[in-house]
């Protein structure tokens, strides 16, 4: 569990305590919407969820403006939203399995060999990796934010990257 912990400096010096609300929206919620598309595949999900935290975020914002960094709070409010929906569908899915007459495939995947790299690894690693490359977060940040230590962070990044690139090496070019 993520805990944000407030600015020790007093409010007015909080670098978002003076933002409003739709000028952090405007500046965050493309790159959040990014880096949750990252992690489900599927730009509409990502889009809902994205907005979801940000509705909690604004009304709560008196109180999340005054964090250090309100985005990190966004993100991991969207993150567990989004992995709610995930085990939402994996429950439907179940169910309908068990009430269905006949199985019936689903279409081939038709993504970009990186997602389908990136939906192999274990949860924990694929999200380290989206926060380093696609969130920018430093390995401190990262540690700081998921509450684990920086050379566990160090090690996800190093073999989530093995992982990838001989998946990836793998790939059969279509020319």
């Amino acid at each position: 569990m993520v805990t944000v912990h407030d600015d020790p400096r007093t409010a007015d010096d909080r670098p978002h305590r003076h933002v409003s609300f739709a000028a952090f929206y405007a500046s965050s919620f493309q790159a959040v919407t990014i880096q949750l598309f990252a992690y489900t595949n599927d730009l509409d999900a990502a889009q809902d969820v994205a907005q979801e935290a940000f509705y909690r975020a604004l009304v709560r914002w008196e109180k999340i403006s005054a964090y250090q960094d309100p985005v990190t709070w966004v993100r991991q409010v969207a993150w567990n939203l989004a992995t709610s929906r995930w085990r939402k569908a994996r429950t439907a899915a179940r169910f309908a399995r068990r009430h269905r007459e006949e199985h019936v495939p689903g279409p081939e995947p038709d993504r970009v060999a990186l997602a389908r790299a990136l939906a192999t690894l274990p949860r924990r690693q694929r999200r380290i990796l989206i926060l380093f490359y696609l969130a920018d977060l430093s390995v401190r940040d990262i540690a700081e934010q998921e509450g684990i230590p920086e050379g566990t962070v160090k090690t996800w990044l190093h073999r989530g990257r093995l992982a990838l690139a001989g998946q990836l090496a793998e790939e059969p070019q279509d020319v």
